[in-house]
């Protein structure tokens, strides 16, 4: 496919930050199969696994999704050293691996306190306990914000940066600006606010294609704020040609 006008265009939905139970801040509920059953419940098309700093339960929910019609991205969501949240989308399972070693090999030293901050459960397709991840998720990597978009491109991924409308934890809330050579492919908006809303409230920053995810971390708040693509297909490369507007591609206002 080319990167023209193609008379296919769709319009997909796609809720692009999603946590399993992997993440120490998600419910235990949030298991490969419940989270492709609710996905399914809210028609998404596409749906991204973006655990903190973790890979692991992305290879279970695609495994558990095959055969349904939902497509699922894996990803991470990485906690850079200034404490900056980046969500990373790989075009396939080997890259958020190797996006997942760099950051094992980086995280903070210690392990994981369940009684402070939860479970982190490594579970299969069927939502059978595989292990318990004891590395500590909730904390950041020794790879500042450059470094960490950088090596999302290395291995062909997106880099988004995640929630900008929150204090905590994004770009904006911890350096109160976008660094000018910083090469993001989008901003996220938290489910608080619309895409418009989010749109006007940053109308300042016009270098960046704007999206909504919900940011789930229990299953009543997956789909609560999708995104809407105009684009041929749920493979990365359509979702990046959309971000970019090419050939007719493009995000449903």
């Amino acid at each position: 496919m080319g990167e023209t006008g193609d008379t296919s265009l769709r319009v997909l939905l796609a809720d692009l930050h999603i946590h399993t139970c992997l993440s120490p801040c998600a419910t235990l509920d949030m298991t490969p199969r419940k989270i492709v059953a609710q996905a399914q419940r809210k028609r998404l098309d596409i749906i991204a696994v973006t655990d903190h700093n973790s890979a692991e339960n992305s290879g279970a929910v695609m495994a558990a999704a095959r055969g349904t019609g939902l497509t699922v991205i894996p990803g991470m969501e990485i906690t850079t050293s200034e404490e900056v949240h980046v969500v990373a989308l790989f075009e396939d399972l080997g890259a958020a691996l190797a996006m997942q070693a760099l950051v094992y090999d980086r995280l903070q030293p210690g392990e994981n306190d369940e009684d402070l901050f939860g479970m982190q459960v490594v579970a299969n397709e069927f939502d059978e306990v595989e292990g318990m991840n004891t590395r500590l998720l909730i904390g950041a990597a020794r790879m500042d914000l450059d470094q960490v978009v950088d090596r999302i491109h290395k291995l062909k991924g997106l880099a988004v940066a995640a929630h900008i409308d929150r204090e905590a934890f994004s770009v904006l809330g911890q350096l109160g600006f976008i660094p000018e050579d910083l090469d993001l492919d989008a901003l996220e908006i938290s489910r608080r606010m619309t895409l418009k809303q989010g749109r006007i409230a940053f109308s300042h920053i016009e270098r960046f294609p704007f999206m909504t995810s919900s940011d789930a971390h229990d299953l009543e708040d997956m789909g609560t704020r999708p995104t809407a693509f105009r684009m041929a297909g749920p493979e990365l490369s359509e979702l990046r040609w959309a971000l970019k507007g090419v050939g007719g591609r493009g995000i449903e206002y």
